[in-house]
């Protein structure tokens, strides 16, 4: 049945599906036809008498020749079918090498993968690790709180008084406009020497901690002065945890205050527009610093919001939403008169990145009209916390809504929804420069357990929309011991160039007693954070034992990976996590969806299932038996499987002892080392070796040829034992490099390729040795020397019989070049092992086919002759059947991979086209076959992309991110005297300093300023064959243009063999099927879709959203920036002049933030 095609984020029938249609009264099948009942098309032999059926098969403009009969087609095939296989026998060497393996039986042995046991050790390993960090977390988080407690604030601290290394001084001084050039900063600064350290990929001081400070915060405050002061103590603290556990990496403490100290010290990675980092707004500071949140945002829209106040309030909703975790939800909507969502999403979603992309781009689309309703938005906002019907956080409750003010308390609403437990707490935001009365915005915030906030301009918009977290993480702090419980962090990519990582996170609280009557203190004081890369948690998963098609990988409850071979992002953003669901890393089907079920419910588990999997290229879709395995990783959120294809359950392991106890000399004198040197390799082919570590002191290279010559050299000292090797890979490969080379004594020195038209032959192992014979094919070699990470080795181990790989070609690029015969065609197959009832796969063998000699031979192969030397010949009064050499004017004969790439042709004209998916051969032809489930698509997102950005829009208008007045503006009175005229010059202001604050990409202004592309998604299609094995006739209906086709698998390949008629005229235009990756402009599948069946997840299993002793007087303060006519006066002078100012921001802190 035909099934519709869809586009992103849409579904809707496929025009294409209509272009091939069963025989109407004009077409060339004759009066005696009908159109056949719905239902899948049948072979056309069945649908016609057999007497009738071959004149009725003639073709018109060949009136000696008729379109080959099924069962002539069918000898064609069985003709291909056996030259493949005879080719295959003599030179694959598939049965030479069993038995070379059978007859060096006593060099190695047969290793068993037992799952179970192999995933809870590895488990246990990593939970061993991470305990690590774990030990290191709390005497970091007790020792703060303990000179926290002990510290004195000193009211009169000078910034000379504090000595400290200040992470971003050298971008600074570097910096002739910098905040502390200007006006002299009299910190005292350290200057450090740095030492290159690989484990960090940085230069570091191991002596000092660094501190970072973000740019909005003025670094000579007394808040920060003091928090600076006692902070230094961790230093020692710090030292002690990498003396106790050498393997340690970055050690973070995030103060609330915005404050950042961490060891070893390193110089900051500043970009180069301005640094907007804020340990705040980290991943993992978020997660440490509260439980997690329900919340709405609602956003008066009513007409009293002038332009420039509705901007900041759509830059205010943008920076709430980047408070956000995965483990959050959220909604957002507007209100005047009437509340409505500002984008699809009906209710709380999870705040994931896609999501939040979502509402970001949905808030831009609020217009001011109307009047304004508090009571429409805050039923509205209540509405959505108390839809039980909807997956959410189920803890922190809040409401978040910016307005420029208003008189309504609403208190009925609060009454009726709130009061008297008051679960929800309310934050209210006074938006832009006005005169109204406050009270009511303050009221609404204290009597409902949250905290009123002002923004009146740009600066204060990034602190005030992120301090809330410190009401929110009361009840933490009220829990005392309880709340401390380190988290682990979803992936995420680190700020100081460590790569991929975890952090293990623990808050930090204030323990001093606050007040005369020594009421217990409620803040929080900030997180420590340790980080473990992702790259030490692989070394502690088995490499090479799991074959090349098996793997490890970890879950978090989200259902996140930490661990997969899938996981490869091809651009990072450090202000978002790395969040790629397990089934976006595979292929989704039901049981996967049970599988991840269970991992996240922490059980442990085993099945084995039929799935499909994409090939490591892209371009096939395999459907495979695997074994998957799952156990939770105890102490933590995470959960780890394993997955095993059934041929990977055992193993060989190199069993070298008897020459090692030999040969006490350097490995390079062990028996078929010499097989290894480039000197052997005329005689016995090439040899590319798997760059693999085999020892610590190998030097890596990317071209083969010297890590080659790095390896002999490296072999030439160190004996077999040595313990700096890895002896499982080492032995491994010497065992291979003299397996494979007695394939060459056996089988192909004597053989003579070029009577078989053969550029070369050549065997892969796991052992990562890779043969080509003879020695000049290694030139045309372009397969990755890695098998694990080789595209044809992976299928063939996957697939029975024969796999062929024809030149991968991209349809925008040119054809290929048919010199020399170098093009060649890859067929492998899989070298299948049974010792003592077990049964593995260690190698592939293959060869490869000159394109050229195997088009000619395909034509041969597929004709009449009844003779070696002499094609068919036909008489004017007799008929004949056309074939594939004397017609192929008339007949179009290719062979088509189950990819849906070409392989072979009869046109001479599409030998440059092989490699190309066959829609952009024949679109109409491969349309057909697809239809007539010879082929079935499969669609996927990549999420993982990378684009180009896109081109400005506006070109010559004013920045976006500055407000500009119009003319009307400027001639009405009322504009001027208004404080829009203040906060104008002050948005001006900051404009010049952050560029465009509105529409700034994050990516850019934080992260690495080289990064050009950005992360966006991929939608990918790829076809495999469908359920057809049958050989069968069919027709393409286009009145006059009609083609007849047949179409038949040949056995034991992954090849379909088509004949059809050549298209007479191209009047029956049919739709193109598409193969290569498109672009989502919607990110991907539609989002408003997705969210209607959210995927299972489990957040936290603790949460500290309430506190019967928790004091909620503290419940809002001003941050206003007064206007000052000098201030005025100067701007403008320094607007006129050019001269671009720097500002000074204020830090604003809770009064009880005195430490």
């Amino acid at each position: 049945m035909a099934v519709p095609a869809r586009t992103c984020g849409a579904s809707r029938p496929d025009p294409a599906r209509t272009a091939l249609r069963w025989p109407s009264r004009g077409s060339r099948l004759g009066p005696g036809a009908r159109r056949p009942a719905a239902g899948p098309p049948r072979p056309l032999a069945l649908l016609l008498p057999p007497l009738l059926l071959l004149p009725l098969l003639a073709a018109p403009g060949a009136s000696a020749y008729s379109f080959p009969q099924q069962h002539t087609m069918q000898h064609w095939a069985r003709r291909l079918e056996q030259e493949i296989d005879g080719v295959m026998r003599i030179f694959g060497g598939v049965q030479q090498l069993r038995e070379i393996y059978k007859d060096n039986r006593n060099l190695f042995e047969v290793q068993e993968n037992e799952p179970q046991k192999l995933v809870e050790k590895v488990a246990g390993d990593i939970e061993s690790l991470l305990d690590r960090k774990v030990q290191a977390l709390k005497r970091l988080a007790d020792a703060a709180e303990t000179f926290q407690k002990a510290h004195r604030w000193q009211d009169n601290i000078k910034e000379e008084d504090i000595v400290y290394y200040d992470a971003k001084a050298d971008a600074e001084l570097d910096d002739p406009e910098s905040e502390d050039v200007e006006r002299g900063s009299k910190a005292s600064t350290l200057r450090l020497d740095f030492v290159e350290d690989s484990n960090f990929k940085n230069k570091v001081n191991y002596s000092y901690t660094a501190v970072q400070i973000p740019t909005d915060i003025y670094k000579g405050s007394t808040v920060i002065l003091n928090e600076l002061n006692w902070t230094e103590a961790l230093e020692n603290v710090f030292m002690e945890n990498r003396r106790q556990d050498p393997t340690l990496l970055w050690q973070v403490f995030g103060s609330a205050t915005g404050v950042t100290r961490y060891y070893p010290a390193t110089p900051w990675r500043a970009p180069k527009k301005i640094d907007l980092y804020d340990v705040r707004r980290r991943p993992w500071y978020i997660q440490g610093a509260s439980s997690p949140k329900d919340m709405v945002i609602i956003v008066d829209v009513s007409g009293s919001v002038s332009g420039l106040t509705l901007k900041l309030m759509k830059t205010s909703v943008c920076e709430m939403l980047d408070t956000l975790s995965d483990d959050d939800y959220v909604n957002v909507a507007s209100f005047n008169e009437k509340a409505q969502p500002v984008s699809c999403f009906t209710h709380l979603v999870q705040a994931n990145v896609r999501n939040k992309k979502v509402f970001k781009e949905a808030v831009q689309g609020m217009v001011a009209k109307g009047t304004t309703g508090y009571k429409a938005g805050f039923e509205y906002a209540f509405d959505q916390l108390q839809n039980p019907n909807i997956t959410r956080a189920n803890c922190n409750k809040m409401i978040m809504m910016f307005t420029d003010g208003g008189e309504d308390r609403v208190q009925d609403v609060f009454e009726k929804y709130n009061w008297p437990n008051r679960t929800v707490r309310v934050f209210t935001f006074s938006v832009g420069q006005h005169n109204y009365d406050v009270t009511p915005l303050q009221w609404m915030a204290c009597t409902n357990k949250g905290y009123y906030f002002e923004i009146p301009s740009i600066g204060a918009i990034r602190i005030n929309t992120q301090e809330y977290l410190d009401v929110l993480g009361r009840p933490m702090v009220l829990a005392g011991k309880e709340a401390k419980q380190v988290q682990w962090t979803n992936v995420y990519e680190d700020a100081l160039g460590l790569g991929m990582v975890v952090t293990g996170t623990l808050p930090v609280f204030n323990l001093t007693q606050d007040g005369p009557g020594e009421k217990k203190n409620q803040l929080i004081l900030g997180v420590m954070g340790i980080d473990v890369a992702l790259n030490d948690i692989k070394r502690l998963t088995p490499n090479y034992t799991l074959g090349a098609n098996g793997y490890i990988f970890a879950i978090d409850l989200n259902g996140y990976v930490l661990l997969h071979p899938n996981l490869k992002p091809q651009t990072t953003n450090f202000r978002e996590p790395v969040t790629l669901d397990f089934l976006d890393a595979e292929l989704e089907d039901e049981n996967k969806e049970e599988i991840r079920r269970s991992m996240i419910d922490g059980n442990k588990g085993h099945k084995q299932i039929r799935t499909l999997v994409k090939s490591l290229d892209e371009r096939y879709i395999d459907e495979v038996t695997r074994n998957y395995t799952w156990v939770p990783i105890r102490s933590t959120n995470y959960s780890l499987g394993l997955v095993l294809p059934p041929y990977s359950t055992f193993y060989l392991q190199a069993n070298l002892s008897d020459q090692i106890l030999q040969v006490k000399l350097p490995i390079s004198k062990l028996k078929d080392f010499e097989f290894l040197l480039p000197s052997s390799f005329e005689s016995e082919g090439h040899v590319f070796i798997a760059p693999r570590e085999y020892c610590k002191d190998l030097n890596a290279s990317d071209n083969n040829t010297e890590f080659l010559k790095n390896f002999i050299e490296l072999m030439e000292k160190v004996t077999p034992d040595s313990k700096q090797c890895n002896n499982f890979l080492l032995h491994n490969l010497i065992l291979d490099t003299g397996i494979t080379q007695q394939l060459v004594e056996r089988v192909w020195r004597d053989q003579d390729l070029n009577t078989y038209s053969l550029l070369a032959v050549f065997a892969t192992t796991d052992g990562g040795i890779t043969r080509v014979f003879p020695n000049k094919a290694a030139e045309d070699w372009t397969e990755n020397p890695e098998p694990f990470n080789a595209s044809f080795y992976r299928r063939s181990l996957d697939n029975h019989g024969y796999v062929f790989k024809p030149p991968q070609q991209d349809a925008l690029l040119r054809p290929l070049e048919l010199e020399n015969d170098t093009v060649g065609i890859l067929v492998s197959t899989a070298v299948e092992l049974s010792l003592g009832g077990r049964t593995l796969r260690p190698a592939v063998v293959g060869v490869k086919l000159d394109l050229e000699a195997w088009a000619e031979k395909f034509k041969v192969l597929a004709s009449n002759r009844t003779h070696q030397d002499q094609p068919q010949k036909c008489g004017p009064n007799s008929h004949c059947e056309m074939d594939c050499e004397v017609n192929n004017e008339d007949l179009l004969c290719v062979l088509i991979d189950d990819g849906g790439f070409l392989v072979l042709s009869n046109q001479n004209h599409q030998w440059d086209q092989v490699g190309r998916f066959f829609s952009e051969v024949d679109a109409n032809l491969m349309l057909a076959l697809y239809n007539n489930s010879f082929y079935t698509r499969k669609e996927s997102y990549d999420y993982q992309a990378a684009c180009a950005p896109l081109p400005p829009g506006n070109l010559g208008a004013a920045p976006r991110g500055i407000f500009v007045p119009t003319i009307a503006d400027f001639l009405n009175l009322a504009w001027w005297t208004s404080a829009a005229a203040w906060s104008l010059f002050q948005q001006l202001l900051y404009g010049l300093i952050y560029h465009s604050w509105f529409q700034a990409d994050p990516a850019e202004a934080e992260g690495n300023p080289e990064v050009r592309e950005s992360s966006c998604v991929m939608k990918q299609t790829q076809y495999y064959f469908g359920s057809v094995n049958a050989s069968y006739n069919a027709i393409i209906d286009c009145g006059n243009c009609s083609r007849l086709f047949h179409a038949q698998r040949l056995i034991n390949t992954n090849l379909l063999f088509v004949v059809a008629e050549k298209p007479l005229c191209s009047q029956c235009e049919a739709g193109r099927l598409l193969q290569k990756e498109t672009h989502c402009p919607a990110d991907g599948p539609e989002q408003c879709e997705l969210v209607q069946r959210p995927r299972y997840r489990r957040g936290p299993h603790i949460c500290f959203d309430y506190n019967a002793t928790e004091d909620t007087s503290d419940c809002g303060r001003g941050a206003s920036f007064p206007p000052s006519l000098g201030v005025l006066v100067s701007l403008q002078l320094l607007l006129l002049l050019g001269l671009p100012p720097r500002p000074q921001p204020q830090v604003h802190a809770h009064p009880s933030r005195r430490l």
